[in-house]
């Protein structure tokens, strides 16, 4: 995603300055115009906004540990990944307390999305700190939506990835029952696609599951497991009942246990037909 989103930034002519903590990642955007940091501690201080897509706040945190205090002092952090809402409130403090600005402004879309500029982008923070990161980013999301305060963004964004790990592994269980009792797979989807049911997911996705090729993911099967694992801590604090989501993570780790971590996500489909969950 944040090769992808690089790539649309400097389609728009911005100065990019990109960092990673694996160098191998930024040539392909070095080659098309960025300069590359060789340090967290770099990537900071050359640029007025700083927008991190980083794997969970433990990645956060520890590149941020390597970045002295002082440089942090009028910048401005734009946290587009996703995590807790508690965990992105502590970080906001932490950035607020070394004099910077932070917003949380976790994405959804696909690669494809974030290339074109049509992200959808959920926002949240100080009204001041958006207002000035707004025409940015009007660059990767046609109708950037500001929900309030902190952590009101990373909610709905753990809503929405909670949604996709339902939608997905939902429609994946019906369409390998169908599959299985040989029903004309064409003839299902027309009935699917004139309910109430319907998603557009479906479509999407229906092809991959169908030929088993998960490659070249728009979303990792991993980071919908994490994105799943973070959901059930935050709603099992909040005394939701999990139960259901419970079953999907499980299908999410025996999909990961079929060595398909980095394929799309839709490879669930391949969990479901692998059976029983072993005891």
């Amino acid at each position: 995603m944040g090769q992808a989103l690089g790539e649309r930034l400097l389609s728009e002519q911005q100065n990019l300055v990109i960092y990673n903590r694996s160098p191998d990642n930024t040539q392909k955007l070095q080659q098309q115009g960025a300069s590359v940091a060789t340090s967290a501690q770099q990537a900071l201080s050359d640029s007025q906004f700083c927008l991190l897509f980083l794997s969970d706040a433990n990645a956060i945190n520890t590149v941020l540990d390597d970045i002295p205090h002082h440089l942090f002092e009028g910048k401005t952090l734009i946290q587009m990944g996703t995590i807790a809402p508690d965990e992105s409130r502590a970080i906001e403090q932490r950035i607020l307390a070394l004099d910077g600005q932070y917003l949380e402004c976790p994405v959804l879309g696909s690669l494809p999305e974030a290339q074109s500029g049509t992200l959808i982008l959920m926002a949240a923070g100080e009204q001041h700190v958006y207002d000035h990161c707004l025409p940015l980013l009007h660059l990767v999301g046609n109708m950037p939506q500001y929900f309030g305060s902190t952590g009101q963004a990373s909610t709905v964004k753990l809503a929405m990835n909670q949604l996709i790990a339902g939608l997905t592994s939902s429609f994946a269980l019906s369409l390998a029952l169908v599959e299985k009792e040989q029903v004309n797979i064409e003839q299902f989807m027309s009935v699917v696609r004139d309910s109430a049911l319907y998603a557009p997911t479906f479509d999407k996705k229906l092809d991959r599951m169908l030929s088993g090729d998960f490659t070249k993911p728009n979303f990792p099967t991993k980071h919908l497991a994490k994105d799943t694992q973070l959901f059930l801590t935050v709603a099992k604090r909040l005394g939701l009942e999990t139960c259901a989501l419970a079953g999907i993570d499980q299908l999410l780790n025996k999909t990961l246990d079929l060595g398909l971590a980095e394929t799309d996500y839709s490879a669930v489909y391949a969990g479901i037909h692998a059976g029983k969950t072993a005891k």
